[in-house]
């Protein structure tokens, strides 16, 4: 038998979300049922909805940061337990079984679930995402929520922090290392924050310094802000090991890439309109990278909790009730939170 639960969905492109309810399946073998405390609402989520990255299948529940309490266990469970924290990022299921699973690359394997606007790999039904009371999942795609971080706060990291541990992790960002972070919105305060606990000395790269107080709290050591001096740049020329771009307006990579070290790499997270430019001999000389990255493996993205845990790392957020998701979708695009909003689902 199927569930119905209370959810916030889009019911249409460009329409308000609006309460209803959804089904939610019956527990096969290795599901587990978690009775969800919060969401966090992503950037990805507004463009999705919105329609800004393809056509979706109406009415659709957003949400890919999630974070409550198992409420239920199917016959096959070991890993969790009723009554245990338990979280869901941005997937619920991939094939399993390609190299890319194998390796604990789930983000890579082509038949990857997201967790919303994805396709169910056994009956077909279309997934749908945390703003709702429940959500049942595989015991392979759930992570384990350290008890000694704040629930509310530790939401965001499901998305936001696997997005930015795993370019550090993946670059080799070390005690020692040069980090800049370009942007300080919701992924670039964990950015800065991640780095900082690894032992980089991080500098943080924006516009303006109405956030500098906030980065030299989180860790950052350095502050560049580009509209008092556009040219600030070219003082640091050869000097970063790492840049972590978490910004979606178009750059000019080619000034970003000088202040790179040889074998230096400059990794994309945000996904800007137009096409970005760059002259070979900016990565042939020093053999330098123009990458990018996309979350992570479930095995990675518990690996970023618990190293969150040991460090005491969480996302700065605006808890809100349900009813103020679209006022708060406005403000995520007009850049007016500080720094992730979350949803208190209780309020459903």
């Amino acid at each position: 038998m199927t569930t119905n639960v209370a959810a916030y969905q889009a019911v249409a492109s460009g329409a308000p979300l609006e309460k209803g309810t959804i089904e939610r399946r019956d527990l096969r073998p290795d599901d587990i049922r978690i009775e969800i405390e919060f969401a966090g609402i992503c950037h990805s989520d507004i463009h999705t909805v919105r329609e800004e990255w393809g056509e979706i299948e109406f009415p659709m529940v957003p949400g890919h940061e999630i974070v409550g309490r198992v409420t239920e266990v199917g016959s096959e469970v070991t890993q969790f337990s009723v009554g245990e924290r338990a979280g869901v990022g941005c997937l619920v299921d991939s094939c399993r079984e390609c190299e890319w699973c194998l390796k604990g690359e789930e983000n890579n394997c082509p038949h990857s679930v997201g967790t919303y606007n994805g396709k169910d790999r056994f009956d077909g039904t279309p997934t749908q995402g945390g703003y709702s009371t429940q959500i049942v999942v595989s015991e392979a795609f759930a992570l384990h929520i350290p008890e000694n971080l704040d629930p509310a706060a530790v939401t965001p990291l499901l998305c936001a922090g696997i997005t930015t541990y795993s370019p550090l992790r993946t670059w080799g960002v070390t005690e020692g290392s040069k980090v800049a972070v370009v942007g300080m919105g919701g992924l670039g305060h964990v950015a800065v924050k991640l780095a900082a606990a690894m032992g980089a000395e991080v500098t943080v790269i924006s516009q303006t310094r109405s956030k500098e107080e906030d980065g030299r709290r989180y860790g950052a050591s350095h502050w560049i802000a580009r509209a008092e001096d556009p040219e600030a740049l070219k003082e640091h020329k050869g000097e970063f090991d790492v840049i972590i771009n978490t910004v979606s307006a178009h750059i000019d990579v080619q000034e970003f890439m000088a202040t790179l070290r040889p074998h230096g790499a400059m990794v994309l997270l945000g996904l800007p309109t137009e096409a970005l430019e760059v002259k070979a001999g900016a990565v042939i000389s020093g053999r330098k990278s123009l990458t990018g990255s996309n979350i992570g493996g479930i095995r990675e993205t518990q690996e970023m909790l618990d190293f969150c845990a040991e460090h005491g790392i969480t996302a700065e957020i605006e808890l809100i009730k349900a009813e103020d998701v679209n006022e708060a979708y406005d403000r995520v695009v007009d850049s007016h939170v500080r720094y992730r909003f979350v949803i208190d689902v209780a309020s459903l």
